[in-house]
């Protein structure tokens, strides 16, 4: 069964309200490059002070989220799409609901992937084994 509340937790909340841009790269092990790309896509939002970019909790939550979907597979749109239910103020009911059943989605997608993968694995292992036969032959 899937572990459903690690795609979804969010990593411990420290005891830091705000966080710059070296701190997310170091904590997450992601580039700036990383950082700026999502806030152009519209992922996190940092404040600006200055050229400064502040990011918050939120952000930093968010971020976890991006990692997390982007692992397992799940394209940005989808990420977003989840990350934004948050804010619907409905206790992350439908964030929930919509979470699983994208999970559920891409569980099936992986184990189709992964029987097609098996039969040509075998079918591979046949024709090598014939091939090897009638090398043996010549």
């Amino acid at each position: 069964m899937p572990n459903f509340a690690a795609l979804a937790a969010t990593p411990a909340r420290s005891d830091r309200d705000d966080y710059s841009i070296t701190q997310l790269c170091a904590e997450f092990g992601v580039t700036a490059r990383a950082l700026r790309f999502y806030e152009d896509e519209g992922l996190i939002s940092p404040e600006r002070r200055g050229t400064q970019r502040i990011y918050s909790q939120r952000d930093r939550a968010r971020l976890a989220w991006i990692l997390r979907g982007k692992r397992v597979g799940f394209s940005l749109a989808d990420i977003r799409e989840m990350i934004d239910l948050y804010d619907l103020g409905d206790g992350r009911r439908q964030q929930r609901e919509v979470t699983i059943a994208r999970c559920a989605a891409k569980i099936e997608a992986l184990h189709a992937q992964k029987r097609d993968i098996d039969a040509a694995i075998a079918e591979l292992t046949e024709f090598v084994a014939l091939v090897e036969s009638h090398r043996d032959q010549a």
